[in-house]
């Protein structure tokens, strides 16, 4: 198992109920960027984050998050503000 800073790009992401969010587009900060084509999940015409807080394990190409995929889907957080999508 690994650390947040070995996430790196085109992993993917999965809830802990083991559905797939999306892919990896790179880290910013202390948030990993989906790729906009994974970003249909809510609105696809931008960017979504996931906050650092949510990653349980980085496994292999596979990020596990703690949440089930439908919650941390709600949690996504706005291209700029780092605000939760609403």
């Amino acid at each position: 198992m690994s650390g947040f800073e070995d996430i790196r790009e085109h992993m993917q992401v999965v809830g802990a109920d083991e559905v797939p969010l999306g892919t990896v587009d790179r880290v910013e900060g202390d948030r990993i960027k989906l790729t906009k084509a994974d970003s249909g999940v809510t609105h696809g015409d931008h960017h979504h984050y996931i906050p650092r807080g949510l990653v349980a394990a980085v496994e292999g190409d596979t990020v596990r998050l703690s949440s089930n995929a439908d919650v941390a889907a709600s949690l996504f957080e706005e291209e700029e503000s780092g605000e939760p999508l609403s």
